[in-house]
């Protein structure tokens, strides 16, 4: 089974050197992911491809099925996930075009999209302060500086609703706080990845300079135009760093449910149980 999973965004549909295996249609206790699951093989190691928004962008961030999409990926084994997206940048030298390998969430959605597998009689409270696997974005930053691309290692991503655009007036206060890019998709997969023991890096590319210049503001025609230029380095990136990937002993990521699970197992309902239950394989054992 699959155990590199890639979630890609705008653009990233058609993987040149990508032997397709087959597509899954999966279904999860959590409804769809957004697209069957493309399993094939990419310079020799098997990966698991799931387009974010659905091929031919047909969902919006505030629809996407979060924990379907991350779940399928537990489902089919994934142990490490890329993340790509298009970002608005708040900063002059985080260019449009440029990769800003972020290390940091800030949240400012309204809850529309759902954040945890836990819940409905199971209660878990994961530690999320390093969100983003550091074995796998230092991975990923030195592949990057090897095939000469342009990234930024660390960064704050903050995380809008969407699917508008920053007004200035709030894009001039995001700047304030010292955010570094925005974005409407990666937290929740951040997240949702984090209590799935997923190793997680969101590999984020600049489009614009969302609304905080006056001379100029976000637009959709500039985002397609600028990823539309990245796509090439995103894949070449892709390409790069897949044969790269191990597993990594000791990376937290992978025991980050070790202690988190608050509710006796005595008490949690059988329904709730199956529900996620490729999530509580691991402890059934060890339930307090």
């Amino acid at each position: 089974m699959a155990k590199i999973g890639v979630i890609g965004g705008s653009g990233l549909y058609n993987i040149e050197g990508l032997q397709i295996i087959e597509e899954k249609e999966i279904t999860t206790p959590f409804g769809m992911p957004s697209s069957s699951i493309v399993i094939g093989k990419l310079e020799g190691k098997e990966i698991a491809f799931l387009p974010r928004h659905g091929v031919g962008h047909t969902i919006m961030p505030s629809e996407i099925n979060y924990r379907a999409n991350i779940y399928a990926m537990k489902m089919l084994e994934v142990t490490s996930l890329l993340s790509f997206s298009a970002c608005g940048s708040f900063k002059e030298e985080l260019k449009p075009k440029d990769i800003v390998l972020i290390d940091q969430f800030f949240d400012r959605t309204n809850q529309a999209r759902k954040t945890t597998f836990f819940g409905e009689g199971i209660v878990a409270h994961i530690a999320f302060a390093e969100p983003i696997c550091p074995y796998l974005r230092m991975l990923v930053y030195g592949t990057a500086k090897q095939e000469n691309l342009i990234v930024h290692d660390k960064g704050i991503y903050l995380n809008m609703e969407g699917p508008a655009f920053s007004t200035r007036a709030e894009s001039l206060v995001y700047k304030s706080w010292g955010m570094d890019v925005i974005g409407m998709t990666n937290m929740a997969e951040a997240r949702l990845a984090r209590e799935a023991e997923i190793c997680y890096c969101s590999v984020c590319f600049v489009t614009d300079y969302d609304a905080w210049k006056s001379d100029e503001h976000v637009s959709i025609d500039k985002i397609i135009e600028n990823f539309s230029n990245n796509v090439e380095n995103a894949k070449r990136l892709l390409k790069a760093v897949v044969p790269k990937i191990t597993d990594v002993s000791g990376c937290t990521c992978r025991e980050a449910l070790k202690n988190a699970i608050i509710t006796n197992k005595d008490n949690m309902s059988s329904k709730a149980k199956t529900r996620i239950g490729y999530i509580l394989k691991k402890y059934e054992d060890k339930l307090i």
